[in-house]
């Protein structure tokens, strides 16, 4: 197939071809792998603090000193309530009470307690450090914000998983769309998570091509590459993987979650706001069972913030059932091979 040179150009790589920034997953070392690869490395950056990113940012540096790509979150918080106060003291209560069911022990923060990142902390830190291709998901950035990345000679990437919102993006000045299947691994890039988009990747993909002229990445269940081909036809410009990574030599999850990775089988996967608050696709657990029946679930990111302590002490004991472990709906093709080599295969099909 023939890759898109104006792509290759704008991110500095052979190929159109981006790794997806997994929160979580994603690790400075598969960013470098990626690089390897002749593609795009993309650094998952979410709603961390200013600290927490320069040290992240300053290690891929370390490793490059090729471009890659910073992701972060440009999502609404809602404000704090009565109503949200009364819904986080029995949410939490809930997760302690299941928590203790299950012999894991656990203190969760009062809401007080809890400090919430906006996406706005992160801008100088990019610009700071001199990060040139910006992507972000769960919303659009505001204009200010995408004014002042623009001055700098930012490239923008935004997240769509539908028409309208694809258009939102076009009209603000969004540079590359990056077009999110129904079939993509993880959180669902969706502007209001209230209202999900439900249609299919490829359906989604002609559509959105049809009613916009910016370049388009695709999204969702690729791990072939045929696959690649076929969204080419449809009008993608550049691709992006993700779940095909996360048993990579790479990947941050442990030995045991890329045991249960790769033993997943298509009726382990669901939708779940159980985790964070916003849909995601994952492997179903106990934990997912429990909070989908509860009505317990807060929206992000203080689903996300509550449900931190569970995830970090279920991760010392290596307790799966109360871990979140992102798939898409390609199960069949997960790799321990390092991020470099799984995509030099990935390339050598298309």
């Amino acid at each position: 197939m023939h890759w898109d040179e104006q792509l290759t150009r704008s991110f500095g790589t052979t190929y159109p071809i981006i790794q997806a920034p997994m929160f979580g997953v994603t690790t400075p070392e598969m960013v470098a792998a990626t690089a390897s690869a002749g593609c795009l490395g993309s650094l998952a950056l979410g709603d961390m603090n200013a600290e927490g990113a320069v040290k992240m940012i300053r290690k891929v540096r370390a490793l490059i000193d090729k471009s890659f790509a910073v992701n972060i979150f440009a999502h609404h918080i809602p404000a704090i309530t009565d109503v949200l106060r009364e819904q986080y003291r029995a949410t939490k209560a809930f997760i302690e009470e299941l928590a203790q069911e299950h012999d894991l022990d656990i203190r969760i923060p009062d809401l007080s307690e809890i400090k919430v990142n906006r996406y706005h902390e992160l801008l100088d830190v990019i610009l700071e450090e001199g990060c040139k291709i910006v992507s972000f998901t769960f919303g659009n950035l505001d204009d200010c914000s995408i004014d002042r990345l623009k001055k700098e000679g930012c490239l923008l990437i935004g997240t769509c998983t539908s028409v309208e919102e694809a258009l939102i993006l076009e009209k603000s000045g969004i540079d590359i769309i990056c077009v999110q299947g129904i079939e993509a691994g993880g959180h669902r890039g969706s502007f209001d998570d209230t209202g999900l988009p439900k249609i299919g990747g490829f359906s989604l993909l002609a559509q959105v091509y049809d009613h916009v002229k910016v370049p388009l990445v695709y999204a969702g269940g690729l791990y072939k590459g045929e696959m690649l081909a076929a969204a080419q036809v449809l009008g993608a410009r550049g691709f992006q993987v993700g779940s095909m990574l996360c048993a990579s030599v790479e990947s941050a999850l442990m030995d045991i979650e890329k045991e249960r990775l790769i033993a997943a089988r298509e009726t382990d996967i669901v939708l779940t706001k159980s985790f964070s608050g916003r849909y995601a696709r994952g492997i179903r657990n106990t934990f997912t069972d429990a909070m989908d029946r509860s009505g317990y679930i807060l929206p992000y990111p203080y689903q996300n913030k509550i449900t931190g302590a569970l995830r970090r002490v279920a991760k010392e004991q290596g307790n799966i059932q109360f871990l979140n472990i992102w798939a898409g709906q390609s199960l069949s093709h997960f790799s321990s091979m390092s991020t470099t080599d799984i995509l030099r295969k990935l390339i050598t099909e298309a």
